[in-house]
């Protein structure tokens, strides 16, 4: 199998700066989104430092590992670069006042042959696309995802929620913070997607499985889901990671070619 990727970001039409950021790794299949927060273009230093951060050190450890390392040797690799991280945002949110209370959501996520971890903190949200199927493979860290998990709103009751910006865990706000993770089988003809809620919130699952299967190439996906945004309103930043599986080839042993 080969991988090919594609990522975009878009300040969208309600607001002057962009306070998401991406990065893909190439060389080690590592993908990062993160959606900031906080004043003075604070949320932009968070999600910036915090996509750059795990890039580098969580790309150059997948880089130096053994091939024999485990999952857990890389899940454990995982939550120590979000820690270290969590600890950089939370020490400059805690020495400059312009970044007082600054912090970031996060998804990243790590290719493996047939596997793939997906770690994430907050809302920002990973989904795949198998079968003409998606399903979101992350589970929001939010209010308003603890009232549908409790009963007590039901999620076409959430669509119009007023709590939709409400995080419960976010990557930089206390010294502190635990990645949510998970492995999943990975297959050809797969396609994964890394979305802030800029993009989550405009659109319906429906609607973002439309866009994927009605698009031949990522970078035509990429630009139908933000371009579908905006059109429902562009309120928030829109931000897309877009990685496919192609089919196996006996001779190739290049599992991650870039594109962008």
């Amino acid at each position: 199998m080969t991988l090919e990727f594609f990522c975009a970001t878009d300040t969208g039409r309600a607001r002057n700066n962009n306070e998401d950021s991406v990065a893909v790794d190439e060389s080690t299949a590592l993908v990062v989104l993160a959606d900031g927060m906080g004043g003075y273009n604070a949320g932009e230093v968070a999600s910036g430092m915090a996509t750059s951060f795990i890039r580098s050190e969580l790309g150059r450890w997948l880089s130096e590992a053994s091939e024999n390392a485990t999952d857990t040797d890389v899940r454990r690799a995982m939550d120590i670069c979000v820690d270290n991280a969590n600890r950089a945002i939370f020490n400059a949110a805690n020495s400059n006042p312009q970044y007082a209370g600054m912090g970031t959501t996060l998804v990243v996520g790590v290719f493996r042959e047939a596997r793939l971890l997906m770690g994430h903190v907050g809302d920002s949200r990973a989904y795949r696309l198998r079968a003409s199927r998606l399903s979101q493979i992350t589970h929001d860290h939010s209010l308003l995802q603890e009232q549908i998990d409790s009963g007590l709103i039901t999620p076409e009751q959430a669509a119009f929620s007023a709590n939709k910006n409400l995080v419960t865990r976010a990557v930089g706000v206390e010294d502190t913070v635990l990645l949510e993770t998970h492995l999943h089988d990975v297959l050809p003809g797969d396609t994964y997607l890394l979305c802030s809620d800029g993009l989550s919130d405009m659109l319906d699952d429906e609607s973002i499985a439309q866009l994927l299967m009605g698009s031949e190439t990522l970078s035509e996906a990429a630009g139908a889901l933000i371009d579908a945004a905006n059109d429902a309103g562009g309120k928030d930043n829109i931000s897309v990671v877009l990685a496919r599986v192609r089919g196996h080839t006996a001779a190739s042993r290049s599992w991650w070619p870039f594109r962008r």
